[in-house]
This record gives structure tokens, C-alpha cells and sequence, in this order.
């Protein structure tokens, strides 16, 4: 099928995310037929490094010969079976290595004990929820009903994340939906970082009796525009949990796997949450799949009758499939020592944006790991001159996907030297040619 007729069916039936029906049916996007590495080829040939990963997705990058093998290899044996009265080698091992490799204390101690698998982020939020939810309203604390969240907070599009969420850009039109609202204003630098987690932690001890629990991404607020704030300010977080009693949440949709430098960003913070959700990089890019980690207290809060069991599920909770690719992204990224070869990678990524930081019209270059990031303007998430670099960019043969005003990249952690020198060098000369 060739380019106009995918375009024209793609126009006529589908209905993109994020994506506006005006701009659905004018704009000329991409038609994709191949990836490999970290890059995308289209219909008409070019081929694109991809700077996002997918959404941040396909660390290992595309077609991964060993996730594809480890693919193909389950679907030969078992593709799908429903995990209520059965189970499967591939998710009993997954669970297994996920609880080996979570993160550690500062005294090396590992907490997280038993793993529940969905679907994607936003789902994996929603699990850590209503754990934290049911586990209070049936161990002698039914009044912790709320949780807290950080300003500028971004947890996934279901209702119950959003609810925990506080990216206005997103939510707005839903709040007569949302379980609660958190319209706490968002932090840019390092020392309104620390007044937000003050704020949070005041209200945390003030209302204590009332929060099953407080949800963060850590060390880095990926859609809010890659905001990053001081492993010091998650501790204190941590310890304020510990005072009162009640469970931190650490969404790691998009910090776990590798992405800040560590396996887990609340790794590096030396941290260690009550509940854990990952996702995306531990899909492999290849298929849908989570899972949330919890403590062993809260599993325990689950025992008695059928009444007392955790009332939720999803109808591929465990898939064969994504299981196996899940097990395999771990073994090459712990095994294959993918995490020890980041640091020269994160010290060009860190470089290229100090230098952009010198741009005039560019602020605050910020770098964590294999992220990087640039503001180009004060209009935030709705911006358009981060969407002029992506044009550049695109010219370039560098696809870029902007945060509004907020240019990053989050490229593959297996991208070859000099890819990533490419990359970085042309996110460069089209900031500079837009600016």
C-alpha cells in the first residue's frame, strides 16, 4: 500500500491521540514502514533518529533482536491465558527478577515484595491507588480516602490518575470527572522545588488521618516539561511518609528502566517507595505491559476472605507475551550491563544542552541520565516555538516531539555514540535557527 492510501484511510477512520481533528485531517505526518536502532524510516524512505523513544518507550531502541526473539519464542508456546486460577513460568520469573532488582536503602535494605501486572502506566497508577485505598479502608483506617501529589504532576490519563495529576493542559476538561483536584502551582527552580515539597509535607502531617497516600514521579516530572528537583527534597518526602504512617507511591513510568542512570530514580535518591509502578521501558517498545510493586505489609493487608481481595484486574494482567519481552529487556539491560555505559552518553546529552543554555531566548538546561532539556519561551505545555525546533529538526532528519515551549530529548539508552552526537548537534543547530 503506498503513502497516499495509508495516509487517506488513516484521515478517513482513525482517531489519533493528542492530536486535534483539524490537525488530523491537514497536517502531513509521518507514514512508518521500518525502525531499527534508533531510528524510524518512512513510507518515502527518510530515515528519522528518533529523539523521544517513543514516548519514551524503547530504551533498548527498535526491533531489539533479543526482545523480538524472546517474542516470537513465547508466541510458539503460550501467547495468552487468563492469570485467575492459572499461571505461567513467564510471569512467575518477571515477578521474581522485578522483586530481585527493586530499588535498595541506604543500608542496602529491599522492601518491595510482590509484583501485579496491567497494561500500561496510567493503569499501573490506578492499581497503586486502590491498593493503598482498600488496603486502608480494611485494616482499621477507613478515613484515608485522598492522596497527595506534587504541583505539575502527570500520572496517566485514566481517571484515577488524573485525579492525582496536576497538568491543567490535560485535565482541565475533565474535573467534573476527577476524584480531586491539586491546582498547586508548578516549581522552575531549585528553591521553589523546596518551598512545594514544604508545602506537601505541611499538609501531609496536617491532614495525615485523611491520605492513604502521596504519589510522585521521581527525581524528574516528564510531561510537566522534564522539571527535575534534588534526590534530598524525595528523602524528605520519604520521611515525612514514615512519621505519619502511610504509603509513598513512586510512579516510574518513566524514570524505572534505566533512564535516569539507575534501574529506578528513587534508586538514586536512596529510596525506597511502599509502592512502585513501571512501565514503558519495560514493555521494550514491543507491547503493552506493566506492573506495580508493593510491600509485603500491604500484600498482607489483602488476607481473608474473597471480600478482603484486591477487587481489580485486567483482562491480559500477565501476558505471556509481554511477560517474556519484559523478562528479556531485563536480562539485556542488567545483564548485558547497559546501565554502567550510560555515564559518557550523559555527560554529552548534559553538555549539548549547557551549551544551548547560552542561546539567547533559551533557559534553565537542565540533564539527568539520558535526558535533556531546554525552555524556549514562557507559554509552557501550549507553547508553539518548541513545535518550530521540531520542524527544524525534522528537516534535519531528527524527530523531535516538544513539550510546548520545552525541548528534551530521551533517546534510546543503547543509542550508538554517534548517533547521539548527530542527535544532539542537530537538536542544537535547529534551536539555534529557530531562536
Amino acid at each position: 500500500m503506498d503513502r497516499d492510501r495509508i495516509l487517506e484511510l488513516d484521515r478517513q477512520f482513525v482517531w489519533r491521540p493528542y492530536t486535534s481533528s483539524e490537525d488530523h485531517q491537514t497536517r502531513d505526518d509521518l507514514v512508518l514502514v521500518g525502525a531499527e536502532g534508533a531510528r524510524l524510516i518512512d513510507a518515502d524512505g527518510t530515515r528519522y533518529l528518533d529523539a523521544t523513544s517513543s514516548w519514551w518507550t524503547c530504551n533498548l531502541g527498535y526491533q531489539h533482536p533479543r526482545l523480538i526473539a524472546a517474542l516470537v519464542k513465547q508466541a510458539k508456546q503460550l501467547a495468552h491465558v487468563a492469570m485467575a486460577g492459572a499461571t505461567h513460568a513467564q510471569a512467575a520469573l518477571l515477578a521474581h527478577r522485578l522483586v530481585e532488582l527493586a530499588p535498595e536503602g541506604p543500608r542496602g535494605e529491599r522492601t518491595l515484595a510482590r509484583v501485579f501486572f496491567s497494561d500500561d502506566g496510567s493503569t499501573s497508577v490506578e492499581t497503586a491507588l486502590k491498593m493503598a485505598f482498600q488496603y486502608w479502608a480494611q485494616n482499621g483506617r477507613p478515613e484515608r480516602t485522598r492522596f497527595l501529589a506534587l504541583p505539575g504532576a502527570y500520572h496517566g490519563d485514566t481517571l484515577g490518575a488524573m485525579s492525582v495529576g496536576a497538568l491543567a493542559e490535560v485535565g482541565r476538561v475533565f474535573r467534573p470527572l476527577l476524584l480531586g483536584i491539586n491546582d498547586a502551582p508548578q516549581p522552575k527552580t531549585p528553591n521553589e522545588w523546596e518551598a512545594a515539597f514544604d508545602a506537601l509535607i505541611a499538609q501531609l502531617d496536617d491532614e495525615a488521618d485523611q491520605i492513604a497516600g502521596v504519589v510522585v514521579e521521581p527525581l524528574v516530572q516528564g510531561a510537566a516539561g522534564m522539571r527535575m528537583y534534588d534526590a534530598s527534597q524525595l528523602q524528605r518526602l520519604r520521611e515525612a511518609c514514615d512519621r505519619v504512617d502511610t504509603f509513598l507511591i513512586a510512579d516510574e513510568v518513566f524514570t524505572g528502566i534505566g533512564r535516569t542512570g539507575a534501574l529506578w530514580a528513587t534508586e538514586k535518591a536512596e529510596v525506597v517507595p511502599d509502592l512502585l509502578c513501571v512501565a514503558k521501558g519495560l514493555s521494550g517498545g514491543l507491547l503493552p505491559f506493566a506492573a506495580t510493586l508493593a510491600t509485603q505489609r500491604i500484600f498482607d493487608g489483602f488476607r481473608g476472605d474473597g471480600s478482603r481481595a484486591l477487587l481489580h484486574g485486567h483482562t491480559f494482567y500477565g501476558n505471556p507475551l509481554g511477560a517474556a519481552v519484559a523478562l528479556e529487556v531485563l536480562r539485556v539491560v542488567v545483564d548485558d550491563a547497559v546501565l554502567p555505559q550510560l555515564a559518557p552518553k550523559a555527560e554529552a546529552i548534559a553538555r549539548a544542552f549547557e551549551r544551548m543554555g547560552a542561546i539567547p531566548g533559551a533557559t534553565d538546561p537542565r540533564a539527568l541520565g539520558m535526558i535533556g532539556a531546554i525552555d524556549l519561551g514562557h507559554e509552557g505545555y501550549l507553547g508553539r516555538t518548541g513545535w518550530k525546533v521540531h520542524e527544524e529538526a525534522k528537516k534535519r532528519g531528527v524527530l523531535l516531539r516538544p513539550l510546548g515551549d520545552t525541548v528534551y530529548v530521551v533517546p534510546p539508552l543503547t543509542i550508538s555514540d554517534a548517533d547521539l552526537t548527530t542527535l544532539l548537534d542537530t537538536v542544537e543547530a535547529s534551536v539555534r535557527s529557530v531562536l
